[in-house]
């Protein structure tokens, strides 16, 4: 009964593609991510590296969005251009480089390589920090623009 159950279970999850599982066939690393009070969906920050584990030319940075199911989806145009995309990446040294978001322009992201892996840098009340989320508290209006509110 239990191993008919496995094998069912496993025919069942080979009939999805496997984009549904958010799985990336390339070489990346998970830089930072976006959460946001409005519901589960998450926007990825990812940094995509060469076969020698460096930093590809000129836009390194992926960004798309984890739903709530799990499910890769990547940004439209308004999300890309206005709010989540990168604005600008900008190269600084071999393997360091500075990174704006769109909604967030006055936020200085530096990516750099930290041991073997890369890691985000943010400049918090003077001291740098290392970057792994950030969460935006949205409030719902009935008419007019949404209220961004960040803690």
């Amino acid at each position: 009964m239990r191993s008919s159950f496995i094998v069912l279970l496993l025919i069942i999850l080979s009939l999805f593609p496997r984009s549904i599982f958010a799985v990336s066939e390339e070489k990346v690393s998970h830089l930072f991510f976006i959460e946001r009070s409005k519901n589960k969906n998450l926007v990825q920050y990812d940094i995509r590296l060469t076969e020698d584990r460096d930093l590809p030319a000129p836009s390194p940075i992926s960004v798309y969005w984890i739903l709530g199911n799990g499910r890769r989806e990547e940004l439209n145009t308004i999300e890309r251009e206005y709010a989540y995309g990168i604005a600008r990446q900008e190269k600084l040294d071999e393997n360091k480089f500075r990174v704006i978001l769109a909604g967030l322009k006055g936020l200085e992201i530096i990516v750099e390589r930290m041991n073997d892996s890369f890691k985000a840098m943010v400049s918090i009340d003077g001291r740098e920090s290392i970057l792994e989320r950030i969460y935006i508290k949205s409030e719902e209006k009935l008419a007019g623009p949404r209220k961004r509110v960040f803690p």
